[in-house]
């Protein structure tokens, strides 16, 4: 089976159901940013689950070039050892310990000194592990209807307010899409 179309660079919108709200769900509701998508498989980043840890706490140095809220985010229950920065780097000129990934998105090197980086980040963003399916699995999920699929703004990559970034998103579709923004957390409740 091969991919219908890449999703690589495009948002995941979680489409809401009537079982989810399970605490600690981490795809509930949940804006995923697909980092890389193909034949062989799917990573992606939750732009939407803060952790309480500081990035600091981790990455000694990291604290004051993050966007804000300067906390650590879980990019998915993969890898979880791993952290993972994805940064905002405007124009064309390549930045020493950065790795374009297209447009003015890039990966840092967390092993390049913080100071080497920062001057040149409009945003930045860390997060612990990442969102990974195998080959076929998001192709499945996109034709269950589990997700759908939306363009970013570079702001939803370092939001400032998580808590809402999914109702935001959602509200900008085109309708009827745009309805869900106001699906409720229990539906028993309506």
């Amino acid at each position: 089976m091969g991919v219908v179309s890449s999703m690589t660079g495009r948002l995941l919108v979680a489409v809401p159901r009537p079982h989810d709200g399970d605490e600690g769900d981490l795809f509930t509701r949940s804006v995923v940013f697909v980092l890389h998508h193909d034949d062989e498989g799917a990573q992606g980043l939750v732009l939407d689950y803060p952790l309480e840890a500081g990035v600091d706490s981790v990455l000694p140095g990291w604290q004051d070039v993050v966007s804000s809220p300067d906390r650590l985010f879980q990019g998915g229950p993969v890898g979880l050892d791993r952290a993972i920065a994805l940064a905002n780097v405007p124009g064309r000129d390549e930045v020493l310990g950065t790795t374009r990934l297209f447009g003015s998105l890039s990966l840092v090197d967390l092993d390049a000194p913080p100071a080497l980086v920062a001057a040149q980040l409009a945003g930045m963003r860390v997060f612990a592990g990442s969102a990974g399916w195998e080959a076929g699995q998001l192709d499945t999920e996109l034709a269950d209807d589990w997700w759908f699929v939306a363009d970013y703004e570079i702001g939803d990559l370092f939001d400032d307010d998580p808590d809402t970034l999914w109702q935001r998103v959602v509200r900008r579709q085109p309708f009827p899409l745009n309805l869900m923004a106001t699906f409720p957390d229990d539906p028993s409740l309506n």
